[in-house]
C-alpha cells in the first residue's frame, strides 16, 4: 500500500474556544493551495483509490478540494482516528481496515500526524523515533508494501508552489506591443 499523509492546509488563526475552532475553514491562501498541490500531484499521475479525512473542517475542505481536483469520484471518509485527539492505536487500526486499498490518502492535523509518520518508520530496536517536519499542506508518501514502512517523498508546500508556478506557465513568447 502506498500511504500518502496530507496535513491540512492554511486555516488561519487557531480559535481559543476549542468548540468553534473544530469549525475553522480554510483560508483563501489555503483553498489556493489546495488546488496547486492536486495540480501537481496529477502532473505526477497519482490517483487515490480511497480518501480518508479527519473531521474537523479544514481537513474535509482540504481533502475534498484535492480530491476534487484530481478526478476522485468516490465519497470521502470520516474517521476520528485522523483527529487532533487521536493515538497511534487509532490511526493503525485505521490502516489495518484500508489494507486492500493501493493508493490511500489520509488528512488530519498536527502534532499527531507527525508522530504517526514517525512512529511508522522507526526501526524495530531504536530508542527514539525519527523528527519529521509536516508543514501546513505538506504532503508524505510511504510505502508499507513489505517490511518496515519506508518514506518515499516528501513534498513542502514551497516546492509544490514552485512546480506548479513553472508547469503553469505558457509555452507561447511574450512580444511587446507597439
Amino acid at each position: 500500500m502506498n500511504l500518502f499523509i496530507l496535513r491540512h492546509a492554511s486555516a488561519g488563526e487557531r480559535r481559543p474556544n476549542p468548540v468553534l475552532d473544530r469549525k475553522r475553514p480554510l483560508d483563501k491562501e489555503g483553498k489556493r493551495y489546495c488546488l496547486q498541490l492536486a495540480s501537481v500531484l496529477n502532473e505526477l499521475k497519482l490517483q487515490f483509490d480511497l480518501i480518508v479525512s479527519s473531521p474537523l473542517k479544514r481537513s474535509v475542505q482540504t481533502a475534498s478540494l484535492v480530491g476534487t481536483e484530481m478526478g476522485y469520484e468516490s465519497q470521502i471518509l470520516m474517521s476520528n482516528a485522523l483527529a487532533p485527539e487521536a493515538a497511534f492505536r487509532d490511526f493503525q487500526r485505521l490502516l489495518s481496515e484500508c489494507r486492500g486499498y493501493e493508493n490511500l490518502l489520509v488528512v488530519g492535523h498536527n502534532p499527531n500526524l507527525s508522530q504517526f509518520l514517525s512512529s511508522l518508520l522507526v526501526t524495530p530496536n531504536a530508542n527514539t523515533l525519527p523528527h519529521v517536519r509536516l508543514r501546513k499542506g505538506s504532503l508524505a508518501r510511504i510505502s508499507l508494501d513489505r517490511g518496515p514502512a519506508t518514506l518515499q517523498w516528501l513534498l513542502d508546500p514551497r516546492p509544490v508552489r514552485a512546480l506548479y508556478t513553472t508547469s503553469t506557465k505558457s509555452s507561447r513568447r511574450k512580444t511587446s506591443r507597439k
